[in-house]
This record gives structure tokens, C-alpha cells and sequence, in this order.
């Protein structure tokens, strides 16, 4: 797992929600994407999302730090 930053034993991870009309899925960002939970959004959907996260992967991780912090 990509773990950004480690404080005091704790590690931070980044993880993007994407959500459809159909239902919700969490992928986990780093090296690698992966799909880490599905409630519902259909595998048409779930492809497309993970290609959109893989294309944007820079922005989403900067963004996250942003709101975050590093």
C-alpha cells in the first residue's frame, strides 16, 4: 500500500471515493491503482474509473497533499 507519510506509528494512504449513479467505489492511489471496495457501480464503470484515476494520478495525489498535507 502507498503509504505517504508515517507520524508517530501512524500511516497515511491516499484513497479516492468515485461515485455513480449506480454506487460508490474506493480505489487506493499510488504505484499501482487498485480497487479496494465496490458497493454497487457496474465493471464498465469501475474500468473507466480506474483508467480516469490512472490518467489524473499527479493531480489527484497533489490535490490530496493540498487538502491534507504531507
Amino acid at each position: 500500500m502507498p503509504t505517504i507519510l508515517i507520524l508517530f506509528g501512524l500511516k497515511f494512504r491516499i484513497y479516492v471515493h468515485v461515485l455513480s449513479q449506480d454506487g460508490e467505489a474506493k480505489f487506493q492511489v499510488g504505484d499501482e491503482i487498485r480497487l479496494m471496495v465496490n458497493k454497487g457501480m457496474k465493471p464498465k464503470d469501475i474500468k473507466l474509473a480506474e483508467s480516469i484515476i490512472e490518467e489524473n494520478k499527479e493531480l489527484i495525489i497533489t490535490e490530496w497533499v493540498k487538502i491534507y498535507g504531507k
